[in-house]
């Protein structure tokens, strides 16, 4: 049977929680970044992120940190099969920090927790077996049903013909060597430990460790002889990782010198985090070891992917994706902290970003200033807007019925309840900043914008409206681009999504290139955008135009939506037509033509909640309609 995954990693899987304050203490750590940890569960996300196809064996608790894990993953492109959801234990956790370049305190929350109660059932012959290779870790192989589970998926995976992977991912501390303050120690000798592996090295094809590491697994401090005595019990070939200094690799006989192993190009880099650095390289080195390429070539991969780990604060979230990688070894760069790097940066952040669909088609119901004037116009309380946004919500999820692709713009001056229930479907959700109608830009609120963005949840979309033509006075422009890139920077920080909105035409001539224009001009300035909202022109050749810039600026861009102007049904169905020409254009982000009537005749008493939902749901489902005919006809030409 021919193995439908590349890799299958064993062991730990837990929540990391990163402290968030750089150069202090983890007593003093005031808040913490969230994410998936454990060196298996880092190296199935690693090696997904690098192109092979892996999956999972471990336990997490029936909570929300195991959920969080199960889903992350499966974000991820890893296969879940092999995770077992234990009722009875608590997800590990970990809590970590980052003091100076030579320390890195962390706490391992592991008394009785999940992953640590893996057992010889919960190894599934088929699913191990169709996997061309399984990871074997250390820290798995420190309790007795730990270490049976991982015994039995070797001896299953020898029975089929696959290769076995040992990362000795050596902790001192979850061997019961040192306290729970001991969390950062990655030695200390220890006779049992390394009598408790050597069995297990007998079966490997590839042994990976630090010197220290494999100090442990060979029962020398003096690495030659480590590696000397690996290669008395075991054919595996054998990396020796070294930090800055790369890896040397033993594929045979041991050479006299540590230099005279293979090696692959090293990356000088400033180290910011060293913690899940080895996770990032043994995924690169397996991206490369897996397909069958050169020691070379694999080094390279696994030196440049550590390279990007000890460069970041993070660790899952932090291993490049193959894109990433691809464009480093090819183009190099300019900082030594390749976390300032905005390019590489850039593709990082497209290429892990959460999947969505590849249409969009929203009901926009952001709008304060404008449903405060109707309000008022008709003698109703502006206390009443609350309620018809959370009406909207209901008719968009009529429409949408469950089904991806649909979304919903809401604000939160008015739509804090529309917001909790516009969570209850599976929309695309964005929400606006700028100071409705501020010209030039503004945001809404006092404060700092990116302290407010935290609070977000972390799948909303940042939408920001800015009135901009060319024939602007410089001084409106230049105020107008600071903000821009304000809110780009903000979004970039705190790993939020950025829909960007040019209205040109309220200011200015519309011309065929003027769209074009500002979006080049925008990309110029560094800002890059997940999506845009772009007026309607019926002009086809100023769609073309838009589309050419952003291919030329920007392959990861989601696309464009079209917003609505407050224009009728039958204006829009030509908008569309001559938008749908454009591949870049993916639907549409319309408000006023939807709810503009409805919402009148709710606030002046004049109709039910029921009938209200109706009309505006109505009017939703036909501009659906209207898209998808035109998307479908542009499409088939």
């Amino acid at each position: 049977m021919e193995p439908t995954l590349d890799v299958i990693t064993i062991g730990r899987a837990s929540v990391d929680l990163y402290g968030q304050q750089v150069g202090g203490r983890l007593e003093d750590m005031a808040s913490f970044s969230k994410a998936v940890g454990g060196c298996p569960a880092n190296i199935a996300i690693g090696t997904a992120r690098l192109g092979l196809r892996s999956g999972l064996i471990t336990r997490v608790g029936d909570e929300a940190m195991g959920r969080f894990i199960r889903e992350q993953l499966e974000r991820e492109g890893v296969s879940t099969q092999g995770i077992v959801t234990d009722r009875e234990r608590l997800t590990a956790l970990v809590i970590l920090g980052v003091r100076d370049e030579d320390s890195f305190p962390l706490i391992f929350y592991r008394d009785n927790c999940a992953d640590m109660a893996l057992t010889e059932d919960d190894i599934d012959e088929k699913f191990v077996a169709s996997a061309a290779a399984v990871v074997v870790t250390g820290t798995h192989f420190s309790r007795e049903s730990t270490a049976a589970a991982q015994k039995k998926a070797i001896r299953i995976a020898k029975a089929h013909g696959r290769k076995v992977v040992f990362d000795v991912d050596y902790r001192p501390n979850l061997w019961g060597l040192l306290g729970h303050g001991a969390g950062e120690s990655r030695y200390v000798r220890s006779d049992a430990v390394t009598e408790h592996l050597k069995p297990v090295l007998a079966d490997c094809d590839l042994v990976v460790g630090t010197e220290e590491e494999l100090h442990i697994a060979g029962g020398s401090e003096d690495t030659l002889a480590a590696i000397r005595a690996i290669r008395s019990i075991s054919k595996a070939t054998i990396v020796c990782k070294r930090g800055p200094m790369g890896c040397v690799v033993f594929p045979g006989d041991v050479p006299d010198s540590l230099d005279d192993g293979e090696k692959g190009p090293g990356f000088p880099v400033e180290v910011y985090n060293v913690l899940g650095a080895g996770d990032a390289f043994l995924s690169g080195f397996l991206r490369g070891w897996l397909r069958d390429e050169k020691l070379e070539t694999c080094c390279a991969y696994a030196n440049a992917s550590g390279a990007f780990a000890v460069s970041r604060l993070l660790c899952s979230p932090e291993i490049p994706t193959f894109p990433e990688l691809q464009h480093f070894l090819k183009e190099g760069s300019r900082h030594k902290a390749l976390r300032f790097d905005e390019g590489i940066n850039h593709i990082h952040w497209a290429t892990t970003r959460r999947p969505q669909a590849d249409t969009l088609m929203a009901f926009a119901i952001d709008h304060r200033a404008q449903l405060e004037a109707m309000a008022n116009e008709v003698g109703a309380s502006v206390d009443r807007i609350p309620a018809l946004k959370v009406l909207a919500v209901q008719a968009a999820a009529q429409v949408a019925d469950g089904r991806p692709g649909f979304g919903m713009l809401i604000d939160d001056t008015y739509g804090r309840e529309a917001l909790f229930r516009a969570a209850d479907h599976p929309f695309w959700i964005g929400r606006p900043v700028e100071l409705p109608g501020s010209r030039p830009l503004d945001f809404e609120g006092s404060g700092s914008i990116g302290a407010k963005l935290v609070e977000w949840p972390v799948g909303h979309t940042i939408k920001c409206l800015c009135f901009y033509h060319p024939d602007d006075p410089p001084e409106i422009k230049a105020r107008q681009e600071r903000e821009l890139l304000r809110i780009h920077d903000a979004a970039r920080r705190i790993g939020r999504e950025l829909l960007i909105e040019i209205i040109a035409g309220k200011h200015g001539p519309l011309k065929t290139n003027t769209v074009a224009g500002i979006v080049q001009h925008l990309y110029d300035l560094g800002i890059r955008p997940d999506w845009w909202k772009l007026e309607p022109q019926q002009d086809k050749a100023a769609w073309k135009a838009v589309g050419a810039v952003i291919t030329k600026n920007d392959a990861y861009c989601r696309g464009i939506v079209l917003l609505g102007l407050e224009a009728p049904e039958d204006q829009l169905e030509i908008a569309f037509a001559a938008a749908a020409s454009e591949p870049r254009v993916k639907g549409f982000a319309v408000g006023r033509t939807i709810f503009n009537d409805a919402a009148r005749r709710w606030l002046k008493g004049e109709i039910s909640d029921e009938a209200a939902v109706a009309d505006m749901a109505g009017r939703f489902q036909r501009l659906v309609d209207i898209w998808q005919r035109a998307s479908g006809q542009a499409k088939a030409a």
